[in-house]
């Protein structure tokens, strides 16, 4: 099966669940019930294939719960994070789901248990709360016990319908491609709740590319906004994994979408001991700092929120903000979380950060932060992107990308404002455009109506002003017209104007003529 052919059935079967449970679970948090059975369904294969070794001679689903040693239960636990005895694997939860009468239960009791199996390991903070948002006993499945077992034995027997034989052997970004239907499918409820949390994966592989863009490895990967952990998992999905060498970091502020994310990293295999996502905020309570400086960083962080900033009389002292001498305006967060991404960077990385437009032309301390980026020759490239390319927003973002390392202090900016494929609902980037992208962004060169690299004193000499208008000419697609051809035109049609007349006024002569 193609993956174009996998993305569809994924979609059907998607939408084939939502229509089982329609009416009980409002669209959007209906979410958790697919996300949460996808995860559970992988894990459990994941967990079995570990187990059976590829032992043809092994089935660890037929195997009796009071085989496992003690022995064995803890190897796997060092190994996986996790343990799931046979009986509690999705395969056979599944199997039976529409005749037990105490599913609801049974599944609470599992997620339990597989959460506390992690207890006294290494990997317990990894694991911990993982199923917390799959609430089995929720009223939002139906007020009586078996309205919610016949709505979550849909919801299994949805998921346990996918044919991608094992899980982790797909060919799409199962968990992605899911998110994305939801969100584009429940728009309406989703807004902020959707997009906000979640990066396109052709977004994403641009912004990923563009951090990771010249070298051979990176030490890490960090997102100080996370959210689903999209655009982390870019990057494993664009290069090899074995130059991401000490593995994938982000922080989370929404603790729904931190499960999220942390069940993401499991479902790309990527083991607890290769991942670490916090939840918090970030730009008041960071962690990391005893692990920065990172190599690569890529974020998505929210548009224009408020934050403490003034309010609290420390944060111009903190190493992150104290460099440019002002914070960020209260009602504008978003070059604080810029200037955290530019502390938590080393001195050979790069940090490519999606912004709200309006920072690169406001005045106020938006405008002092920019002089401070632009004088110690930060900015290396600043892309202008077409609308509508997100979920829960139309506007026209700006991707912005840091560097510590840069050759010159010259600035690049690249208009790619006319790159996009209309879909029915959003935009999208092909891989094409962002093919031209990259040529441009790693060439430096100089293209009319699509790519300018400035030196620093255009810049001083616009007022900090970091627009990519205000650099790259818009193109004009308006007709050209020759005015002298157009002279030319109109003096012969004036003349034949001018013939025809006599010859109309000769005719009426000889007509009035021959009537005397």
């Amino acid at each position: 099966m193609t993956g174009q052919q996998q993305r569809a059935e994924l979609q059907r079967r998607i939408w084939q669940i939502a229509n089982d449970v329609r009416g009980s679970v409002d669209g959007w948090d209906f979410k958790q019930y697919v996300l949460g059975t996808l995860f559970y369904r992988f894990i459990s294969e994941n967990f079995s294939n570990y187990i059976e070794a590829d032992d043809e001679s092994i089935d660890y689903a037929a195997l009796p719960d009071d085989i496992i040693t003690p022995e064995v239960r803890d190897e796997a636990i060092k190994t996986k994070g996790y343990f799931i005895y046979p009986s509690q694997l999705f395969a056979n939860i599944a199997k039976n789901a529409h005749r037990n009468d105490s599913l609801n239960t049974d599944l609470a009791q599992i997620f339990s248990d597989i959460e506390n199996s992690a207890n006294g390991y290494p990997s317990e903070k990894d694991i911990k709360g993982l199923f917390a948002d799959f609430d089995t006993t929720s009223n939002r499945l139906g007020n009586t016990v078996k309205d919610k077992n016949a709505r979550l034995s849909a919801v299994l027997k949805g998921v346990a319908e996918l044919g991608f034989g094992d899980f982790s052997g797909n060919q799409i970004d199962l968990f992605g491609d899911a998110y994305e239907f939801l969100i584009s499918n429940y728009a309406a409820n989703a807004g902020k709740s959707g997009g906000e949390f979640f990066t396109p994966q052709h977004v994403s592989k641009l912004i990923a590319q563009l951090a990771m863009h010249g070298q051979s490895s990176v030490n890490k990967i960090y997102d100080p906004a996370c959210g689903s952990g999209s655009l982390l998992l870019q990057a494993k999905k664009h290069f090899d994994a074995h130059i991401i060498e000490d593995g994938f970091f982000g922080q989370e502020i929404n603790h729904t979408t931190y499960n999220l994310a942390r069940m993401n990293m499991f479902l790309h295999n990527i083991n607890y001991d290769k991942f670490d996502i916090k939840l918090g905020n970030t730009l008041t309570e960071p962690h990391f700092g005893d692990e920065k400086p990172f190599d690569a960083i890529v974020s998505n962080p929210p548009y224009s929120v408020r934050w403490i900033g003034s309010d609290d009389p420390t944060l111009i002292n903190d190493d992150r903000f104290a460099p440019a001498g002002v914070l960020a305006p209260k009602s504008k967060a978003d070059f604080a979380f810029v200037l955290h991404a530019l502390n938590y960077l080393s001195a050979k990385g790069r940090a490519a950060i999606v912004c709200f437009p309006g920072i690169f032309y406001r005045g106020g301390a938006e405008k002092k932060i920019r002089q401070y980026l632009v004088d110690n020759n930060h900015v290396e490239t600043v892309i202008s992107l077409a609308p509508n390319l997100f979920f829960g927003t139309t506007i026209a973002v700006t991707i912005l990308v840091l560097a510590k390392n840069k050759p010159d202090t010259h600035t690049q900016f690249i208009d790619a404002s006319s790159l996009f494929k209309k879909e029915t609902n959003t935009n999208t980037l092909t891989d094409e455009h962002i093919a031209k992208i990259m040529a441009v962004f790693d060439s430096k060169e100089n293209i009319d109506h699509f790519a300018q690299t400035v030196p620093l004193e255009t810049i001083v000499n616009n007022d900090y002003n970091l627009s990519v208008s205000s650099y790259v000419e818009t193109e004009d697609t308006r007709e050209k017209i020759d005015i002298k051809a157009l002279n030319a035109e109109l003096e012969t049609t004036v003349a034949k104007i001018t013939q025809l007349r006599s010859e109309i006024d000769a005719i009426v002569l000889e007509i009035e003529g021959e009537k005397q």
